[in-house]
């Protein structure tokens, strides 16, 4: 559905745009490399059919280092840190598989700046004993629960009304593989749309999920805690809610970021990141169309990045956009 641009909406204007993948680009990830920034890499999936299903490897300049192919419909995909393999501690990503029902893991090998397999294809299989669509695996977001511990909240195309989403912990198999072991269904559905777009704040312990053309929905990411809605929030939207990513300075503050789905141009709303998420702080015209996923980060990257970016997905191009914070602030008349 295409909506008229409302001009009094700030516009952005990306910095830097990726090259195209050959079908469907869907959802991007930001990783940051461990010593030098400048080096760090922006993953994005291909959401095609086997043998065309992939997830390409951009450098910050939004050039292709690597296009891993024979993944049976990648949708979404995230990144975690630190993840203990063993005796080491591994950065990792780790997308949605959704017509073989699992996730596909990868090490990220922060001095070839790629992404190596080490999936257990069966031991990560995810929703077993369900079929059809309910058996399909679409967004993902990692939960970071501490001491190389890593959970993956994971949606799906098609699901009941209570228990939509999954949660796993991921698990060391054999021979160096990952696998998952389930901890728990949870979540809400309205029945309306489907649910894609998830995203964890690690640090204080929260997940949010897009229940699509309803809005954004918020419970605690440890499953330790109670099981209830704490929010239902960004339900005035014309489109679809989509793409939804956490802006984390190490000083504290921050802000909640969530993509309003338009054709010719989605718009960014802005959310505090504490307390209480009702009306957006701010909306931006991002001039990407029909976005679908989101990243973002605050680390510096160096010019023009010092203080983070946003990437978001741009449908028409087949490919990412990348935007510095600083203009998001500016655009936004954020204070930090």
């Amino acid at each position: 559905m295409r909506f008229l641009l409302d001009p009094k909406t700030p516009e952005l204007h990306p910095i830097v745009r990726t090259a195209p993948l050959p079908d469907d680009a869907d959802d991007p990830a930001i990783w940051i490399h461990p010593h030098q920034p400048r080096l760090s890499l922006i993953l994005g999936t291909n959401k095609a059919r086997a043998p065309k299903g992939a997830i390409g490897v951009f450098d910050l300049n939004g050039r292709l280092r690597q296009l891993i192919t024979h993944i049976d419909q990648p949708n979404n995909i995230d990144v975690a840190y630190g993840f203990a393999l063993g005796r080491e501690r591994i950065d990792i990503a780790v997308a949605t598989e959704r017509y073989a029902s699992r996730l596909r893991i990868f090490r990220i090998d922060p001095n070839r700046r790629r992404l190596v397999d080490i999936t257990d294809p069966e031991g990560a299989k995810v929703f077993a004993g369900e079929t059809g669509e309910r058996a399909m695996p679409m967004g993902i977001a990692l939960y970071q629960a501490g001491r190389g511990e890593v959970h993956a909240i994971v949606s799906r195309k098609s699901g009941p009304k209570q228990g939509y989403l999954h949660q796993y912990r991921l698990v060391p198999t054999r021979n160096g593989r990952v696998g998952v072991r389930l901890l728990r269904a949870f979540g809400v559905f309205s029945g309306e749309g489907e649910i894609e777009a998830v995203c964890v704040d690690s640090e204080l312990g929260y997940v949010y999920y897009a229940d699509e053309g309803v809005g954004i929905r918020k419970y605690y990411a440890d499953p330790r805690m109670p099981e209830r809605e704490l929010a239902l929030f960004a339900t005035e939207y014309e489109g679809d809610q989509e793409g939804i990513a956490i802006y984390a300075p190490s000083d504290g503050g921050g802000y909640l970021l969530c993509t309003e789905q338009i054709e010719g141009g989605s718009k960014l709303h802005i959310y505090p990141r504490y307390g209480k998420q009702g009306m957006p702080l701010a909306t931006v015209q991002t001039g990407a169309d029909a976005t679908d996923g989101l990243d973002a980060s605050a680390s510096n990257f160096g010019a023009p990045f010092q203080t983070g970016m946003v990437v978001a997905m741009n449908s028409a191009g087949r490919n990412f956009w990348v935007y510095s914070w600083a203009d998001i602030q500016q655009a936004a008349r954020l204070r930090g």
